[in-house]
């Protein structure tokens, strides 16, 4: 079985690397387009190459279920006109992982969808079951890196992931079937794809007892199991369904890849290797190479910031000048803003202007109104009679100025005489 594969790279790469082997492509998509990931699971959107053809695939086309005869007359149309040319184009296309047979009306659960990600060579023998039309008529090579397969140890109660790639590092044609549906009420067609296992090689035996089929890039194998003209499924087209006699490497990786949605290119590195950061023997640097580390993680942070406050700028905000942090609660992952410190909001105080004053102070000229609004903040705090009055103050005008917080309702009666030991200590010194 093969459930999971690696696909970190671009489509643009794909494609020249597949020209380069002699593996035309007329046309492919966007980069953006695809998902690249190195912990590609049944559901995502791959590469798949396939020959260019009409949705019912290569041949003639069959009156299918619910088809008009007009349909079934263009399909025949455009397929007679491709061999009549004799011309051959082949594509990369996106297709959904879980393959989705033609006749299907209503979009499948989940569980239905995982057990059509793999199809057995042996059950593609006979011209029966699910599998008949696809394996004649939309045969196609899905593109991968490599492929992992867990080791199970301790009767099944450890399992360790492997990573199977190319001893060469070329990309890994794996054979695989295709097939378009459309449901019932939508106008949209959803393009998905099987993967065809195998019995494992004599290197792979110890990790399983099934392998995904590895056809050799360029190779007579591959336009075999390619060409269009080729409608009707044949003993030659059977016996290209074996394992790989090519060289392999195969290595223990990080546990990490085990979880759907983790992502990184150390996947794919050796577990013991010296690249990988889960080695232990890394962990032990020199004082070193350690410092040299941290040095260059500081310059990026440093480098980084310097983006994101570029960025601010550049859109217009006024003062963004923070850096950015992963937000672990955002459902995108989106970098969020880092929060600014709460400044604390200073008190301050407000003057009357001389409006009030006319107003508020016209036919009031109390004295004792007057010395009681311009005690000092200690005394406003705790009025008492033993205070006496300070002097108001005087504005460059002469005019005298009362302090926002009065409202006029001072002390009318003249201060108290202290009596013996009732003195503020303030009156002491002043004496």
């Amino acid at each position: 079985m093969c459930g999971r594969y690696a696909l970190g790279i671009r489509a643009t790469f794909v494609r020249r690397q597949l020209e380069e082997h002699g593996m035309p492509v007329a046309e492919a998509p966007d980069d953006d387009d695809v998902r690249q990931t190195y912990n590609f699971a049944p559901g995502y959107h791959g590469l798949v190459y396939r020959a260019d053809v009409p949705d019912h695939g290569a041949g003639h086309r069959d009156h299918e279920h619910g088809e008009t005869s007009e349909g079934a007359t263009a399909g025949t149309e455009e397929a007679t006109s491709l061999e009549d040319t004799g011309e051959k184009k082949y594509k990369l296309q996106v297709m959904k992982w879980g393959l989705v047979p033609f006749w299907t009306k209503r979009n499948p659960d989940y569980g239905s969808v995982m057990k059509t990600i793999n199809a057995r060579d042996d059950s593609l023998i006979e011209n029966r079951g699910m599998w008949n039309t696809m394996k004649q008529r939309k045969r196609c090579i899905v593109i991968a890196q490599g492929f992992y397969e867990w080791l199970k140890k301790n009767g099944g109660k450890e399992k360790v992931p492997h990573y199977v790639k190319r001893k060469d590092s070329q990309l890994m044609c794996l054979a695989g079937l295709w097939d378009c549906v459309q449901y019932e009420g939508s106008e949209e067609k959803l393009y998905t794809y099987t993967i065809i296992t195998t019995d494992s090689n004599a290197q792979l035996k110890f990790l399983h007892d099934r392998m995904p089929v590895i056809l050799e890039n360029g190779s007579d194998q591959i336009r075999t199991w390619l060409d269009p003209k080729r409608s009707e499924w044949s003993k030659e087209l059977q016996s290209l369904l074996k394992p790989f006699d090519g060289e392999l490497e195969c290595y223990p990786v990080s546990k990490d890849v085990g979880k759907v949605g983790n992502n990184s290119p150390s996947f794919i590195i050796p577990i013991s290797s010296s690249e990988n950061k889960n080695n232990i023997a890394n962990f032990f640097g020199t004082s070193k190479q350690a410092a040299k580390g941290k040095e260059e993680q500081r310059e990026i942070k440093e480098e980084k910031i310097k983006v994101n406050r570029a960025e601010g700028h550049r859109e217009g905000i006024p003062g963004e000048d923070r850096c950015t942090v992963d937000e672990p609660r955002t459902e995108d992952n989106a970098p969020m803003p880092a929060s600014r410190p709460e400044v604390l909001a200073q008190g301050v105080k407000r003057e009357r202007d001389e409006e009030e004053d006319e107003t508020e102070g016209k036919g009031n000229n109390d004295p004792a109104d007057e010395s009681a609004t311009h005690v000092s903040k200690r005394k406003t705090a705790h009025p008492t009679p033993d205070a006496s009055p300070s002097k108001p103050k005087q504005k460059s005008g002469g005019r005298k100025v009362k302090s926002a917080t009065s409202n006029g309702t001072g002390l009318k009666s003249s201060p108290a005489k202290a009596r013996n030991g009732s003195q503020r200590i303030t009156n002491y010194f002043n004496k």
